[in-house]
């Protein structure tokens, strides 16, 4: 075979290549000339490929790249078409894009204070000794186990207890044997019983000990409280006397975010003052608290003052320890505002993406006013309630100048 043999066979192999670029051209150029007609031609709808959204036609059909059927999207008459960007809903899912919506926020200037994450100490709980005697057995042995209320945590002895049944079992004796008409029977027993509760034992257990007249010198002592166990003050073995402190236990739902601030900065913020905080080991998620407590003395060393942020802490993702930023707005601005992640900005204005009501997405000029690193204020560009992409923007900037080789920082609906 000689060379003009092999340099048509390479041709007719790439020749369907060929093909299947010029279709997918073919489809680009008519997607912008069909727009344009449908708008010139004061079109209410226009057709286009949910895998595809270059795609477009002024009429039902299937889609020239991958021959499924066009669906149908509403020109609501807010703007330019070749403005506009549609996505499935598993391409949203995909690229991560969120929304949210135009309303009024404090967009007053704001400090960040880098702060660690404690103990609520108001939330510790102590479960102690109510009657004295030796610890048999630690059912919790390790910091930082949970425990629930009506759980077994230790077992203790005691011969005070063991006297105790011995009397709420007489009396119920007595009850059913004698008939003194003089002695309240029923008294005596409601006495032992409520002595058996205090010292620890369960409404179960002292129910069991009646049916089955056996008394036992050890008992198993249940939690009263939920939380995560801070502290395990005695080993098997010891004698706890009554009242003695067998663990402690701090509740994570509720959890404190400690900072300091400058002398000269504390009359800026107020107690019960909403801040926002985030967390840089939960990628940046951020949650709302509350300023709990502000330090009367200064440090004596570094004469910096302490603050106290109170979180909550739900699904109990967030852990004593963790680093913390604290967002503080010096005062109460409220603006017409966006988050500050859905403004793109470069020499030639600032944009937003908005969310149509058909579910497309288009771009829009705004002028912006000053802000913080929550929420910028918006001047002109977009009005109360519209719908504006908080996550992604870029994504679909980027994918609006592959669509149409422009930058929609040129052609967004300067509506200002």
């Amino acid at each position: 075979m000689n060379s003009h043999q092999l340099s048509t066979m390479r041709k007719i192999r790439l020749l369907p290549f060929a093909i299947m670029i010029i279709t997918v051209f073919s489809a680009c150029k008519q997607k912008s000339q069909s727009i344009a007609e449908i708008e010139n031609n004061q079109g209410k709808a226009y057709y286009t490929c949910s895998m595809h959204p270059q795609v477009c036609e002024d009429h039902p059909g299937n889609c020239p790249i991958c021959g499924m059927k066009l669906i149908k999207v509403e020109l609501t008459g807010s703007g330019n078409a070749n403005n506009r960007i549609i996505l499935t809903e598993a391409q949203i899912r995909l690229a991560g894009i969120q929304t949210d919506t135009v309303r009024k926020e404090n967009t007053a200037d704001e400090k960040t204070l880098t702060g660690t994450v404690t103990f609520n100490e108001n939330e510790t709980k102590e479960i102690s000794a109510r009657i004295a005697g030796r610890i048999q057995q630690l059912f919790v042995r390790a910091i930082g186990k949970r425990v629930a209320i009506g759980e077994p945590i230790y077992s203790l002895y005691s011969e005070d207890l063991l006297t105790a049944e011995k009397e709420y079992l007489l009396a119920r004796q007595q009850q059913s044997v004698l008939h003194n008409p003089d002695v309240d029977y029923k008294q005596l027993i409601d006495a032992a019983e409520h002595k058996l509760q205090l010292w620890g034992l369960s409404a179960q257990e002292i129910k069991n000990l009646a049916v089955s007249g056996k008394t036992s010198s050890t008992v198993n002592i249940l939690s009263t409280v939920n939380g995560t166990v801070s502290g395990i003050d005695v080993h098997e073995g010891d004698y706890a006397t009554e009242g003695m402190t067998i663990f402690k236990v701090k509740d994570l739902n509720n959890l404190w975010v400690e900072a300091q601030l400058y002398a000269s900065e504390t009359g800026n913020y107020k107690l019960r003052e909403n801040v926002k905080v985030s967390f840089p080991d939960l990628g940046g998620q951020a949650i709302n608290g509350s300023m709990e407590f502000i330090n009367p003395e200064l440090s004596e060393t570094s004469k910096v003052d302490l603050i106290r942020i109170d979180i909550p802490n739900p699904q109990g993702l967030i852990r004593p320890g963790m680093l913390a930023y604290i967002s503080i707005a010096s005062g109460q601005k409220n603006t017409l505002a966006v988050p500050a992640s859905a403004v793109l900005t470069n020499g030639k204005g600032s944009m937003v993406w908005i969310k149509n009501a058909d579910g497309s997405f288009s771009s829009r000029m705004v002028k912006l006013g000053s802000g913080n690193s929550n929420y910028v204020s918006i001047v002109s560009g977009l009005e109360y309630g519209e719908v504006v992409v908080s996550k992604g923007a870029y994504l679909l900037n980027s994918e609006a100048i592959f669509k149409n080789g422009e930058d929609k920082m040129d052609m967004g609906n300067r509506k200002m």
